[in-house]
């Protein structure tokens, strides 16, 4: 049999590192589906057929995140096919994670007829794929097109997409480019990655890092590979890290010096490391809350990225290093010698650690009914192998993902981090799992997303989990019956009494689906039985998924609360909201937490001003 051209773009994305096809089948890409199929039998290539589009975009830049292959590839149909990828698709533009769409499109002897399904998909893809997009019409084009599709994906670290005609699909393949006018020749070889700035850059930042006596790092997602070099930097300047939410699995969050998650869902040691240090060191992240960065003109910065575009896009940088995080970390460091950082400053954060700490077990163990959500997520983090994934989804599960649950290095964690998707999660932990079929997966879900993708998904679940070489898949969904993100939004931005009709979930029984799919199930709606079910649903040889009914009203206060968020929560209480009484209850606990953070934050900087003379508070 022939080589058709949907062989040879399964071959060539190959070529590319590119594997395993997350989509949908439909007569519009029903020739490269075909192909795939054919590959597979030769153990060339691996189809995973999801539920529908979207979890194809989603499930195919997870498998990037999750290190299974380093270019993601999804493959859908026509017309509606390709209008459904678009979410997961953005996910992956907006995160900076290299895909490539495979779309189907009408037969190029239909197309401008108006004919079912024909939409202008390189028209409609030219801002998620504006990089490349291309419709292929003629077998000698497409040798070219993928490869440019994968190097754009690659080097530019963003989404292209392949448009390809039912018809042409099933042509016969142009695997030899012939030499002629009007022909070109292309390579499959990927280009070389980032290395290390120019020695003076180089200098010039370490000298920048070295004036400060109290240095804050913050990292993100673009330091991952980086640990150990991050550690070496931060101890040669005593330095306290941040780190941003996709980042949070490079250094460990039990490390006295390490603050965590920063932002709006971040941690109060965060906060006050940005508003303590006089110099800032950024590696790896493009963290866009801008008010949980230090004051402008408060610190000077130097910021790591290998793309410079996105150098001083969030914070005013003196230095920017255009290079991999873990070779210029690596430069920069006998450069750093002489650097005489506060002695104190660790100290001050570690300080700050442990309040933090102590007020994070005090928030789980206050009274919520029936369950507090922090109290279940804090007891999971001691039953994480040191191989675990985790896959999270967007809402409130991703503020107690953030402050609650420790996770270190070996482990991965993923999310929709820039795009913040609902629906998310659970494509993450599928392709996580088809990625590392070896290893165990937590999927963090809130009712609100496991209704819009979740129940889906456990369909495929249910249809793979046999072929799994480690079956543990647990699927923790925060069931509050609310979508109480967005109805703290309402509180605390428009100072409005959440609308019921709108925010209002379904209370469905998830651990009974799950067993009618003939997985594992448990219901969680008491404080007593925390440990004994999340012991089961992590022990079992199969799929569990734990449906833990959560109080809605346990309020998710920022690590810094402005004059307005107060007032406009207030405002909604005034208005009549039924969960008043929490929340003014919690608020006061915050109240108390803050004050006592503040002393520890203020007896720290008096001391400094004793040691240098001043008598005067820094930072």
């Amino acid at each position: 049999m022939s080589s058709t051209v949907g062989d040879h773009l399964v071959s060539r994305l190959a070529t590319w590192g590119a594997r395993r096809f997350y989509g949908y089948p439909g007569d519009g890409i029903g020739g490269v589906i075909s192909a795939v199929g054919r590959a597979q039998e030769r153990g060339e290539a691996e189809f995973v057929q999801v539920r529908h589009e979207e979890t194809a975009g989603f499930a195919a830049t997870a498998d990037v995140n999750f290190g299974g292959s380093p270019l993601g590839v999804c493959v859908v149909t026509s017309g509606p096919g390709a209008v459904h990828a678009l979410n997961g698709l953005y996910d992956a533009k907006l995160d900076h994670v290299p895909v490539v769409a495979v779309l189907g499109q009408t037969a190029t002897t239909a197309l401008g007829t108006s004919y079912y399904q024909e939409l202008d998909l390189v028209r409609l893809f030219s801002d998620v794929a504006g990089e490349f997009v291309f419709q292929v019409t003629s077998p000698g084009q497409l040798q070219h097109v993928v490869d440019r599709a994968a190097r754009f994906a690659l080097d530019r670290r963003t989404v292209t997409a392949i448009v390809l005609p039912s018809d042409v699909q099933e042509a016969d393949a142009v695997t030899t480019v012939p030499e002629g006018h009007g022909w070109t020749h292309t390579s499959a070889v990927p280009s070389s990655p980032p290395n290390v700035p120019r020695e003076t850059h180089l200098r010039d930042a370490a000298d920048l890092l070295r004036s400060g006596r109290r240095v804050a790092i913050l990292a993100g997602v673009g330091a991952a590979g980086a640990t150990e070099e991050l550690t070496a930097v931060a101890d040669a300047l005593g330095a306290g890290v941040a780190k941003a939410l996709l980042g949070k699995t490079i250094l460990d969050d039990r490390l006295p010096w390490v603050t965590g998650a920063i932002g709006l869902l971040g941690t109060r040691p965060s906060y006050e490391l940005m508003r303590g240090c006089d110099v800032l060191l950024l590696v790896g992240t493009t963290m866009p809350y801008s008010e949980y960065y230090p004051a402008p003109g408060q610190a000077r910065a130097v910021q790591i990225d290998v793309d410079g575009t996105r150098c001083g896009l969030r914070y005013p940088t003196e230095v920017n290093l255009v290079g991999d995080a873990a070779l210029t970390l690596a430069a920069l460091l006998p450069l750093l010698e002489g650097a005489e950082p506060d002695p104190g400053w660790r100290e001050d954060v570690a300080r700050w650690n442990t309040v933090w700490d102590e007020w994070g077990r005090e928030r789980a163990e206050a009274a919520a009914d029936p369950l507090n959500p922090e109290l279940v997520v804090r007891e999971i983090s001691p039953r994480l192998d040191d191989d675990h994934l985790v896959a999270v989804d967007c809402g409130t599960v991703t503020s107690w993902f953030a402050r609650d649950l420790d996770l270190r290095p070996g482990q991965l964690a993923s999310l929709s981090g820039t795009l913040l998707s609902m629906g998310g999660g659970m494509p993450y932990a599928l392709a996580a799992k088809q990625a590392h079929p070896d290893r165990p997966v937590l999927a963090m879900v809130g009712d609100g997303a496991m209704q819009m993708n979740g129940i889906n998904e456990l369909v495929t679940v249910a249809q793979r989990w046999r072929t799994w070489a480690d079956p543990r898949f647990v699927v923790l969904v925060l069931n509050n019956r609310d979508l109480s993100f967005v109805a703290w939004e309402a509180r605390a931005v428009q100072g409005e009494v959440p609308f019921d009709a709108a925010m209002d979930v379904p209370d469905l029984p998830y651990a009974d689906y799950a067993g009618l799919l003939g997985l594992g199930g448990r219901r969680l709606d008491s404080p007593g039985d925390v440990t004994a079910v999340l012991d089961e649903a992590f022990a079992a040889r199969r799929p569990t998924v734990i449906d833990a009914v959560v109080d809605p009203t346990v309020p998710m206060i920022p690590p810094h609360v402005s004059k307005e968020q107060v007032l406009a929560t207030l405002a909604s209480q005034l208005k009549g909201d039924p969960a008043a009484g929490h929340i003014v209850l919690e608020g006061a606990r915050e109240t108390v937490g803050a004050a006592a953070r503040a002393l520890t934050r203020r007896w720290g900087r008096q001391r400094e001003g004793s040691e240098d003379g001043s008598g005067s508070s820094a930072g």
